[in-house]
């Protein structure tokens, strides 16, 4: 008697179990189609939204990563700012720093001397970069470029001050000064990805990146 109770209550489990595996996969499946939609919903927002609104987002995210390079604390928020890269601020400082030493140059120079920097800064960048990671660092490409391209921005700055000062050491100081903010904001995210035995080989390069950058929005 005992045995034929144990044996009808394993059979009840069992049957249990069997009723219960398809309201499990049915809420498995909800839980993956939940993501799914949400991904489509986000997707469908960005397709529909308008240009205006697109600029607005695109620039609000240059303005929080240009803040993070101008006060760079080397936070955690920070540096997820600017591990989330984009290319559109560094084209912006870029053409900035091209158009302001132009027109600081001669008339006849300022073609050249607008294609001499936008080419240097790319160039640069991809070389600075190409180097990093070849000594092991664990930075993406668009993210080493992303990070020098807004760290050119006080040069940028010192660059459009020198237009209106003709005392050569006050200008000397003012370049001083925004190369060493320059290269501060940059080297302080980059060699948190960079392996320690091999920092001052990575980040030399970028220390001449924009100590050349300097010299040129001195001496133009």
């Amino acid at each position: 008697m005992e045995f034929e109770v144990q044996e009808n209550q394993a059979n009840n489990s069992i049957q249990g179990v069997i009723n219960l595996q398809p309201q499990v996969n049915q809420v498995q499946a909800q839980q993956q189609e939940i993501p799914i939609k949400q991904t489509d919903l986000q997707v469908s927002s960005t397709l529909e939204e308008s240009v205006a609104v697109t600029l607005l987002r695109d620039l609000r995210q240059i303005g929080v990563k240009l803040r993070c390079v101008l006060v760079p604390t080397m936070s955690t928020n920070n540096a997820r700012e600017l591990r989330n890269w984009d290319l559109w601020g560094p084209l912006v400082f870029c053409l900035m720093l091209a158009l302001t030493l132009s027109m600081s140059g001669n008339n006849d120079d300022g073609p050249g001397i607008f294609a001499t920097i936008f080419v240097l800064i790319w160039v640069g960048s991809f070389v600075v970069t190409l180097n990093a990671q070849l000594l092991g660092g664990k930075v993406s490409f668009f993210q080493s470029v992303c990070v020098l391209g807004y760290c050119v921005f006080p040069i940028n700055l010192g660059a459009l001050f020198t237009l209106f000062f003709s005392f050569f050491y006050l200008k000397m100081l003012l370049v001083i000064g925004c190369f060493m903010w320059s290269t501060y904001s940059a080297v302080g995210f980059l060699k948190l990805l960079i392996p320690e035995q091999k920092r001052i080989l990575a980040l030399y390069p970028v220390i001449l990146f924009y100590l050349f950058l300097s010299w040129f929005a001195l001496i133009v």
